[in-house]
């Protein structure tokens, strides 16, 4: 391990694989080698306590390290989201949303509120449901909207199975907020599809 360290001490964490990231944590590169290989890191972090603990080689210390790390991760990414003012692309919006869906094993539905020159004015969180599903209601959306004089909204959702693809209750849901933000000269700018491994967006797949 001690080679490790001094990799990480003379080129930065950056420079460490994603086996190695886990080897130091474990003090164990051999298993966090053998735990990599199994599952990608960005499936790894996803595991409480107990799903860790099923792991080979993984006690309750060792998960209890994994979980501190990335819980360590996920609070500095969200700190970072809070810091971001304007949003000028889908990139922006997916940066500021990620670290919302992060570790959740369930659907939830945020929307972004912003001004005509595309400044974030507020954020908030307008349903949670199962593993597949989420219920929106449209009127809670418009309602902080007109409070705020917002004239743009963003939305987004996760998918903790892990699929990007839009299902057709996702494509019913944007449309119907599309048409119920047109009533209230509210522009729809994007919705975007959150998982583990990747996104999808509406407006970069010309559907809005």
């Amino acid at each position: 391990m001690k080679s490790l360290h001094e990799k990480l001490i003379l080129y930065g964490a950056s420079s460490l694989s994603d086996s190695e990231l886990i080897g130091i944590i474990l003090d164990d590169r051999a298993l966090a080698e053998r735990l990599i290989s199994a599952h990608p890191i960005s499936e790894l972090l996803q595991y409480d306590i107990s799903r860790l603990r099923m792991q080979e080689g993984i006690g309750l210390a060792r998960a209890a390290k994994i979980a501190a790390a990335t819980e360590i991760g996920r609070r500095a990414s969200k700190s970072n989201a809070q810091k971001v003012t304007h949003i000028l692309s889908s990139n922006d919006a997916e940066a500021v949303f990620r670290p919302l869906f992060e570790g959740l094993n369930h659907e939830e539905c945020w929307v972004i509120f912003l001004t005509s020159s595309a400044r974030v004015v507020d954020r908030m969180k307008i349903s949670q449901g199962g593993v597949q599903a989420t219920v929106v209601d449209n009127r809670l959306i418009f309602k902080r909207a007109l409070e705020l004089l917002a004239t743009q909204i963003i939305i987004a959702h996760n998918h903790p199975s892990g699929s990007n693809e839009p299902s057709q209750a996702d494509i019913t849901l944007t449309n119907r907020i599309k048409a119920a933000a047109a009533l209230f000269d509210i522009n729809l700018i994007d919705h975007i599809i959150i998982t583990a491994t990747g996104s999808y967006s509406f407006r970069s797949h010309n559907l809005l």
